[in-house]
């Protein structure tokens, strides 16, 4: 170890990306939480990982670890590049966001840098009963959010009706569950004049 207030290369690394990993708490998505206030994605990764870790029992041929990895993970590109809401994105935004993780990782050694990156392509090429899950999640945690959050008075309910639903309907306890999320949603654009 070397003297006091010096870190080691390898533990200036590490914090490093711990701060910069710090920005996913102030980027913010285009849901909204219950009293109004905007959503970070820090926020929505949280209740995603407390998704998977509550579904444990349904799930017993998932690797809940590994499925918990993927979800920290896959939108932590974000803290460099924004989110981009769903209805706006374009076809590049997998290849932006993945430039965006690879500088956030920049700082970490290459064995590390390696498992996270291995991580991270292995949720975006939605390969493994894993990263199937950790897509069906990410859908409907958002579709979640927005029947429960205090959205603007312009809030298009009626995509959500449709956003995801190939992941969603990929597992059918990800579908059992959206159900009554699409029921609600049904309820709020019909409340909004929009069904």
């Amino acid at each position: 170890m070397t003297g006091r207030g010096e870190a080691e290369p390898e533990i200036a690394a590490y914090l490093a990306f711990f701060r910069a990993a710090e920005a996913l708490k102030d980027t913010l998505r285009s849901g909204h939480t219950a009293r109004g206030r905007p959503e970070s994605t820090a926020e929505h990764t949280w209740r995603l990982c407390l998704m998977a870790l509550t579904l444990e029992d349904a799930l017993p041929d998932v690797d809940v670890g590994r499925l918990l990895r993927l979800l920290i993970l896959h939108d932590l590109g974000e803290a460099i590049g924004g989110d981009i809401p769903a209805p706006e994105q374009g076809t590049d935004k997998t290849a932006d966001e993945r430039a965006d993780f690879l500088r956030l990782l920049a700082p970490l050694p290459d064995a590390g840098r390696a498992r996270l990156l291995a991580l991270w392509d292995e949720y975006n090429a939605v390969a493994t009963p894993e990263a199937r899950l950790a897509k069906g999640l990410d859908r409907l945690e958002t579709v979640l959010q927005h029947t429960q959050g205090a959205n603007p008075p312009d809030f298009d309910y009626e995509f959500n009706l449709d956003y995801g639903r190939t992941h969603t309907d990929a597992h059918p306890l990800i579908a059992a569950l959206r159900a009554p999320v699409d029921a609600e949603t049904e309820r709020l654009a019909r409340l909004r004049g929009r069904r």
